[in-house]
């Protein structure tokens, strides 16, 4: 099955993650198929928060794959900015 989760990246006490398209049965920071986002928790200033490509989630969503939790809150207050 298809999964649309997030992938931790950054160092030691900076954590950054990416959105990611990957089969459910890979491991956590392995290969993906595609990445559709980014969240950084701890942006500062003028670094970019939240990024997402609603376009291509919702393409990977109507094939099938499915969101994480954390995912589908990050999507809906992501809506919520753009408006």
């Amino acid at each position: 099955m298809v999964t649309i989760r997030l992938t931790r990246r950054g160092g030691k006490k900076t954590p950054f993650y990416h959105v990611v398209v990957t089969d459910s049965r890979k491991r956590q920071g392995g290969t993906s198929l595609e990445s559709v986002g980014l969240f950084n928790p701890i942006a500062r200033g003028g670094e970019v928060k939240l990024r997402m490509d609603v376009a291509r989630i919702e393409h990977w969503v109507s094939q099938g794959a499915r969101m994480s939790d954390r995912v589908k809150f990050l999507l809906t207050s992501f809506r919520k900015q753009a408006a």
